[in-house]
């Protein structure tokens, strides 16, 4: 019978590179489904719970994909296992991935008990970087590397309701616990991670102390920071026929404009993506001036007249929509002194000063986004390739609801500017200590070069089938088989994959103190209790003037 100190279960019958097949010992010889180790009770060949191969010195960690039953010769039934190798255990109780020398058939299958699991992952616990607990062992903590996490970008993806967001805050929390110099700043979309003026009740789910909301409006990342490719986005109809005149022009009127209005820099060497500041006023000016010119007194037209009336009307549109003021219309960054304060402010050493910076999005009108979140994510990259020291600063940025604005190519050419910009974190970022995060309830349609770059996957419930399969491709672990289980994980457990676990696992994460503002809404309960009125008024009134 199995106990403490017989923990054989079976016997490998098929080995290939990628899944071992294992027969389980029959009742006859000891087999009980489930029995009780180290006070930790155990399943005998449950999906998801971890084995070991042993043979000649030679000791492999391996992890249930799968079980069956088989009736043999004589008429009885065979339990059998598939099974994913993940590495070697070491002679010292350590863990190295992948396998080096197999073992041949026959070797024994046994159990793997809490001390041994517990010496294993404890591998990362000296960063103190805790987001959980073991799922088949709910006593051993679950520790990932947070230099792996952090800085060579995550994804963490589930369906809406799997508990992403408690993921994000109780990660978030473990880290300010145990790291307490973070530089992070979250893309918050909808409020969940800061306090909502429209809802005095919600507060931030981060000690008060180390966290700074800022509305996306008030942070103010104006126009004079976009690059030239940005500005012909914002500006220029590329489809239409004077687009290329338009463009030229517009190249050297920026040039113009920026030297003009910061002569008393003397920087020197500008060019038409320096960041400095020029009055967007006087090139609509310039363009206007442009277009109207005539020759010989009026009697005929230039090379350039009315080649600008579609940029001129496109232009003085975006100048009209209010929307657009945090943007087009700055009140506070109104000169090219006001970047260093911007930037303070956006990675958290700003008045008052914050390790978490939460920038909430949730007031942005949704066709205004990608044009923000484009210069979050240029900001960020920016900030620390220009920092000769980046590597003792380094920044990490968590994009919320990242499938909204860093789509997949050839999906919107409005996302075309957020895309770029993410995607250069993600191919280039680690260089300069800057990493990414990206959150999404919908992988399918992530960017590939964003979610191909993510060394560590945090996955949580997803029923989706396009999804699940994309999940599965995308991951860099041998074990794809646990990804099986997408569908059938509840609320607040996931499966961690990548370089910043000790190896693919199934865990429970930390319940989050205090939580997100992401709580479900009670149906029933309104439904049932609720109000049967609402002021209709006030909506309509905060509709048109687009505040909530």
């Amino acid at each position: 019978m199995i106990s403490e100190n017989n923990t054989l279960i079976g016997h490998i019958v098929e080995i290939s590179g990628a899944e071992f097949v294992a027969q389980v010992i029959s009742k006859e010889e000891g087999f009980i489904p489930q029995l009780t180790i180290d006070d930790n009770l155990i399943r005998v060949g449950q999906v998801g719970s971890y084995l070991m191969v042993r043979q000649s010195g030679l000791y492999l960690l391996l992890i249930v994909e799968s079980m069956w039953q088989e009736i043999d010769p004589e008429g009885g039934l065979v339990r059998m296992l598939r099974l994913n190798p993940l590495g070697e255990i070491t002679a010292k109780g350590g863990f190295v991935r992948g396998v080096s020398h197999y073992p041949t058939t026959g070797a024994e299958l046994h159990l793997v008990t809490a001390s041994t699991l517990g010496i294993m992952f404890s591998k990362y616990s000296a960063a103190d970087f805790k987001v959980g607990k073991l799922s088949s062992f709910e006593s051993i903590d679950v520790f990932l590397d947070a230099s792996a996490f952090f800085g060579r970008h995550a994804a963490i993806l589930g369906q809406s309701g799997s508990g992403k967001s408690w993921t994000v805050t109780s990660m978030v929390q473990s880290t300010l616990r145990s790291m307490p110099n973070a530089h992070i700043t979250i893309l918050d979309l909808h409020g969940e991670y800061g306090t909502k003026d429209w809802d005095p009740d919600t507060t931030p789910p981060f000690p008060a102390d180390k966290v700074r909301c800022i509305k996306a409006s008030d942070l103010e990342i104006p126009y004079w920071l976009l690059t030239y490719e940005e500005m012909i986005e914002l500006l220029i109809d590329q489809d239409e026929e004077d687009a290329s005149i338009q463009i030229a022009f517009l190249r050297g009127a920026l040039l113009e404009l920026k030297r003009e209005a910061n002569q008393h820099l003397e920087l020197g060497h500008i060019t038409v993506d320096s960041p400095i500041y020029f009055s967007m006023e006087d090139l609509y000016k310039r363009f206007k001036t442009t277009n109207e010119t005539t020759a010989d007194f009026g009697k005929s037209k230039t090379a350039l007249t009315g080649k600008f009336d579609s940029l001129l009307v496109k232009l003085q549109s975006r100048m009209n929509d209010t929307r657009y003021d945090f943007l087009l219309r700055p009140k506070k960054r109104t000169s090219s002194e006001t970047l260093p304060d911007l930037l303070r402010d956006f990675v958290g050493l700003g008045e008052p000063r914050a390790k978490v910076t939460v920038i909430d999005l949730s007031s942005v009108p949704f066709d205004v986004q990608p044009t923000v979140t484009a210069q979050i994510g240029r900001l960020a990259f920016e900030f620390n390739f220009w920092n000769p020291r980046c590597r003792e600063f380094p920044l990490f940025l968590i994009c919320e609801e990242a499938h909204s604005y860093i789509t997949r190519e050839g999906t919107s050419t409005t996302h075309e500017s957020p895309r770029r910009s993410f995607e250069r974190i993600a191919k280039a970022g680690r260089k300069y200590a800057v990493g990414l995060c990206v959150v999404s309830q919908r992988p399918h349609e992530l960017s590939e070069t964003v979610l191909s770059q993510c060394s560590s996957f945090i996955c949580m419930r997803i029923t989706n089938p396009d999804d699940q399969e994309y999940v599965r491709e995308l991951v860099p672990d041998s074990a794809r088989g646990i990804l099986e289980a997408l569908s059938s994980l509840s609320q607040g457990e996931a499966i961690a994959t990548g370089e910043a676990s000790p190896m693919p696992m199934r865990f429970r994460v930390t319940m989050p103190d205090p939580p997100p503002n992401a709580q479900s809404i009670d149906y029933a309960g309104m439904w049932t209790h609720g109000p049967t009125e609402t002021d209709v008024d006030h909506i309509v009134d905060c509709w048109r003037r687009q505040r909530r």
